[in-house]
């Protein structure tokens, strides 16, 4: 097997990308890894700039990549590398084992003349998945100007990014949107984290009368053992950045269950809206498509709600949370990421009428293209010895 690694930087036509967590962010500094085996190629993606997200460096993930795919035994057949992958103390960070799990993921399924989707056993899988929208910190005119060009695309999931000013200014930008839009739109924050648990207290009830689908992570994770507190404020709770491993998946699948059982009969179900605490998983916080597919199938058990999600990311990663939700049909998915790239050496996605759809071919869906990519280097076995 043939495998290489490339690099590049993405962007975007007309947007700016600034949450309260990442600051500005001017391109997607992007690694590939593609693997052919002389008939079929797989390719699998990660964004290096989101040490805001997990907490490890560019050089931090770029050098345990290169660290462990130069000593991986590409002779072994795709199915047994891919076992290699999620083995317990593999050493592989999170963003490198979605990295390559991605890649052989796909490789597979091309040799397998399937969908990823049906590979991993979907019965029923749309090409076309609906997809909220986001609308990054900038002035309030961009931020109308922006959620004006969505709605006239068909995007009408709508989310506001918060915490970067006051909360009068971000409570001021969803009334004008909520005034604008009405109930044409779905409106939701992200908060990135930023409230602490007395400000949530004080917030959340100012914004019943907005109609938010739900509140994503209003509290950074060191403070998750308050979050029952907030559910009684009656807004849908989202956990993002808490999710970031099979210990948290564990934790909120537990916490659903302690909350089911102490409800009333009459109740409304866990994870109903009026309250409850939802999950947005995302590969590249669990590690990979399989992970995030064991997260999805164990939280949808214990009866919460979900967001299959993603980074700001290129078509691959994006595909391969389209083919994750075509398998998991979650309650919401975020898969605006490759919505308007211009310098993107992967392609496949159409953006249309508020849905995202992929052709329903083998793998991913998608094509790389490496006249569009920076070359780093060669890793297969001959060079590895």
């Amino acid at each position: 097997m043939r495998a290489r690694l490339w690099r590049g930087d993405l962007h975007y036509a007309g947007v700016t990308l600034h949450t309260a967590a990442s600051g500005a962010v001017t391109a997607l500094d992007t690694l590939w890894l593609t693997l052919d085996d002389g008939g079929d190629r797989g390719v699998g993606e990660v964004r290096l700039n989101i040490r805001y997200l997990h907490g490890y460096s560019e050089e931090q993930v770029l050098g345990n990549v290169q660290h462990h795919l130069a000593r991986w035994d590409w002779e072994q057949p795709p199915e047994a590398q891919l076992a290699a992958v999620h083995a317990l103390q593999s050493g592989l960070l999170a963003p490198t084992r979605m990295l390559l799990e991605m890649a052989l993921l796909d490789l597979l399924a091309r040799q397998h003349q399937q969908s990823l989707a049906q590979w991993l056993g979907a019965t029923h899988a749309p090409c076309a998945v609906a997809t909220n929208q986001t609308l990054f910190w900038g002035s309030e005119t961009q931020m109308m100007d922006q959620a004006e060009g969505y709605v006239a695309r068909g995007f009408t999931q709508l989310k506001l990014r918060t915490g970067v000013a006051d909360f009068a200014t971000d409570l001021r930008r969803l009334q004008a949107l909520r005034q604008r839009f009405g109930e044409g739109i779905t409106l939701a924050i992200d908060v990135n984290g930023q409230w602490s648990v007395a400000g949530a207290l004080e917030r959340l009830p100012q914004l019943t009368r907005l109609d938010l689908s739900y509140v994503e992570q209003p509290l950074a994770p060191e403070h998750d053992p308050r979050l029952p507190e907030l559910v009684a404020c009656g807004i849908p709770l989202m956990l993002d950045e808490s999710l970031n491993g099979e210990a948290a998946i564990a934790r909120l699948a537990d916490l659903a269950a302690d909350t089911r059982q102490a409800a009333q009969p009459e109740a409304p179900a866990y994870g109903a809206t009026g309250g409850g605490i939802w999950a947005h998983l995302k590969l590249v916080k669990l590690g990979g498509i399989l992970p995030a597919l064991d997260a999805a199938r164990r939280l949808q058990a214990a009866g919460v709600k979900l967001m299959i999600g993603q980074m700001n990311e290129g078509h691959a990663a994006t595909a391969a949370a389209l083919q994750l939700c075509r398998v998991v049909q979650p309650d919401f998915a975020e898969l605006y990421g490759a919505d308007g790239l211009t310098d993107d050496p992967v392609s496949g996605l159409i953006y249309h009428q508020g849905r995202v759809s992929v052709p329903d071919s083998p793998g991913l869906g998608v094509h790389f293209d490496a006249a569009r990519a920076t070359f780093l280097q060669e890793l297969n076995h001959a060079t590895t010895r």
